[in-house]
Order: C-alpha cells, then structure tokens, then sequence
C-alpha cells in the first residue's frame, strides 16, 4: 500500500467521494407529506422498513474520518518536527472548518429571524431548523479529534494496532451497558471510542501499516463481526437512525456500525493501488476537496427550500412514500436539489478567504487553556444545535449560539493575527505550504 509523504489523491478521492454520497443519501432520505396543510417530512427508513439494507451503501461518513485521520497525522507530524506548537497547529486546522462553518450558522439564525417575523408556525420552524442542523453533528466530533490529535499520534507509534483495537473494545462494552442496563448517556462516549478508531485507522494508512493482505482481512473480520452482530441481533442493519428504535447504530455509533466501517475500508483501501494507477487527472481529485466542506454544510439548504415552495405552490405532487410514483420523483428531487446546491457552493467558492497560514505563533506562549475552552464551547454549541435544531420550541437558541460567538470569535480572532513580520516569519512561511500542497 502507498504511503507517500506528500498528499494522496486517492485520500481525496475518498473524501470528496464519501461527501457525495453523504448528500445523495440525505436527499433520498427526505420525504415531504401534508397533514392538515403543514409540510411534514417523513422518515423513509422508518416508513419502508426493508429501505435500512440500502443504507449499507450510503452510510459513508467513516472514509471522512478516515481520510481526515490520514491528513491530520501527516500534518501534525511535518508541523510538529519544524518546532510548531501544538496550540498553533490547532487553531489553524480548527479554523478551516469554522470559518465556513460560522458563514452556514449566520444564515440559518437569519432565517429563523425571517420565520419569526413572517409568523410562520413554531412547529414548523422547529422541524424545519432541525432539519438544517442535524448534520452538523460531524463538526464537534471531528473538532475534539483534532485536538487530540497529537496524542493520538504518539498513542500510534507506541502501541500501533493495540489502540485502535482498545477502541472497539471499548465501543462493545459501552454497547454492553447500553444495551443491557440500559444506561443511554454512557452511550455517548462512542462517539469517541467508534469515530476515533476509525481516524486512528487513518494514521495507521498514513504510516504505510496496510498491506493489501491486510486490508482484506480487515474488511473480513469486519464482515464477520457485523453478520454475527446484525443477522441473530440485537443490532438493527441500518447505518443510520432509526426513530423509534431502542438499539440505534448511529446516534451513539456502536460495535455494529464500526464493523461495517472495517469492511468498508478494508475494501477501498484493497483498492487504492489499483485505482491510483488508473486516476488519470489527480489533481483535478485534489481540486474538488475545495468543495467538500460547502457541500457538506449547505446541501440540505436547497432540500429544505424546495420543500418549502415547490410542495405549496403544487410544483411538486404530494405521493404517498413508497408508491409508483414517489420512486419515478426520487430522481427528479435529487436533481433539482443539485441544481440548486452547485450554483450555491460556486458561489460560496468567490467569497473572500482568511490567510492560508495564519500566525500560529500567538499561542506558542498565550493560554492555551483558552483555546481549549473556546474549543469547547464552539463543540458544545454545535453538538446542542444538531440535537436540538436552531429553533427548538420554534425560538433561537440563545445560551448554544452564545457560546458558538464566544468561543469561534475567539479561535478566529486569535488564529488570524498579523503574521510576525522578519526572518522568522519568513522562515515559518517557507515550512507551512500552502493549502493543496503536501498534506491538507
């Protein structure tokens, strides 16, 4: 297996690929019904029980982590060997996703504004809103990750597979205890021990630690754990939330969804040489992970605007789920959600964007223990809103929003400081390249 030191298109490949099908899947899991002339939307998992095996191929958010476990270990270890601290070193990567990030929060709380004074009915502004943050439950999973990446890192190189595998014990006995004493809140920490294990696992590709012998006998151990998990019980077959459920695999993720994730990477990566030799224009690849962050955070924005307008103004043909004709209008929702949404990440490409590499040095001898905080309540507040929505009980939520302000307010404020100006600015200059160069 390929290990090279400078950035992998085939690790694009993954990501920008896992972020399509991210969106195709959430599309085709919107549903829109009218009952007593509200707009409702359906769970189609839930309405077509025997749709949770399809959810097989769309559940592809462990290739995010992986691939993301690959470039963080790369760039922790090239920025920490040139004598970057590791305050700076967050802050800089914690930038590039709340940067985009704070843009899709400031128009969501303008729209519930909007919603509010046009008067539109709390419940409805509730469900809609919700709808809009759900996803964002990636961010402070990923956010947390990276600040442990570097002891992460030294866990890797000291215990190798023993961590990873640590993890997914770890992940059964949580299961254990949900499962049987019912213990829900313990459930939680599997966002932890699942999601880490699989951004270990990125460090473990990034290290060249996977043959591709390796690699099939991991997807094979995968498989094997999942049948014995899945087909006797107790674990549902859907890699997605099931409402109503009492075993869920996704919200917590559990034993179940990370050995489907070790069958899906054991495979990709089994691939990646085959693949790479045949990837003609790579770094046409590496371009389009440009769009992978907009893509992500603005792709139910064109979903719920279409269901908002075309439904009522009859554009659209309300269609029992399930029937004839809600599968011939599958294809034709996609479409007009991807219509909407491309133009929309284009134009999001023009906006104007913070240096490349900010001046990391402010937090070399700063309080990193206000990075920390300011971290924590940016994941507090993410995590808040993708449980809850933006409008829960059809009002903002001010205590979660505040402290989104206050502590993004201070990773970017400090994060984007002029640069220190002289031979050593110009020297960290030199040993940071620029996004797009080496590893991202």
């Amino acid at each position: 297996m390929n290990a090279a030191p400078g950035r992998n298109p085939y690790a694009d490949l993954l990501r920008i690929g896992a972020v399509g099908f991210v969106v195709t899947g959430h599309w085709l899991l919107t549903s829109i019904s009218d009952h007593g002339g509200h707009l409702h939307g359906e769970d189609v998992v839930s309405a077509l029980p025997w749709t949770q095996w399809l959810t097989l191929f769309f559940q592809v958010m462990p290739l995010i982590f992986l691939a993301g476990g690959y470039a963080n270990a790369g760039s922790w270890a090239r920025h920490h060997a040139a004598g970057e601290p590791w305050a700076g070193w967050l802050a800089d990567r914690a930038r590039r996703l709340l940067v985009p990030t704070t843009v899709y929060v400031a128009v969501a709380v303008l729209a519930v504004v909007v919603c509010v004074a046009a008067d539109v009915p709390a419940a409805i502004r509730e469900e809609l809103f919700w709808a809009a943050a759900l996803h964002l439950w990636f961010l402070p999973t990923y956010l947390a990750l990276l600040a442990l990446t570097p002891a992460l890192a030294a866990g890797w190189r000291r215990r190798r597979w023993q961590l990873p595998l640590a993890f997914a014990v770890l992940t059964a006995v949580v299961d254990v205890f949900v499962i049987g004493p019912r213990l829900p809140l313990i459930g939680w920490s599997n966002y932890l021990w699942v999601w880490g294990g699989l951004y270990l696992l990125g460090f473990a590709w990034r290290d060249g630690a996977f043959t591709r012998a390796g690699a099939l006998w991991l997807a094979a151990a995968g498989a094997a754990l999942w049948a014995l998990l899945v087909l006797p019980g107790p674990f549902p077959v859907s890699t997605v939330g099931v409402p109503g459920a009492r075993i869920q695999n996704a919200s917590p993720p559990s034993i179940a969804l990370a050995a489907y994730a070790a069958v899906l990477i054991g495979l990709l990566l089994a691939a990646e040489d085959p693949v790479r030799r045949r990837m003609r224009h790579p770094r046409r690849v590496t371009a389009a992970n440009a769009a992978a962050m907009p893509l992500y955070l603005w792709h139910m924005a064109p979903a719920l605007a279409v269901a908002a307008v075309a439904y009522p103004a009859g554009l659209l043909p309300f269609t029992p789920i399930g029937s004839g004709g809600w599968w011939l209008l599958r294809p034709v929702w996609v479409l007009i959600c991807a219509a909407l949404l491309i133009p929309l990440v284009l134009a999001l490409a023009r906006l104007p964007h913070p240096p490349p590499y900010p001046a990391r040095r402010a937090w070399t001898t700063g309080p990193r223990l206000l990075l920390v905080a300011a971290l924590a309540a940016a994941c507090y507040a993410l995590a808040h809103l993708a449980l809850h929505g933006f409008a829960p009980g059809g009002r903002l939520p001010a205590v979660p929003l505040l402290c989104y302000a206050v502590g993004t307010a201070v990773l970017l404020g400090v994060s984007t400081a002029p640069r220190t100006s002289g031979v050593e600015g110009h020297s960290a200059a030199r040993q940071c390249p620029e996004p797009g160069r080496g590893v991202d």
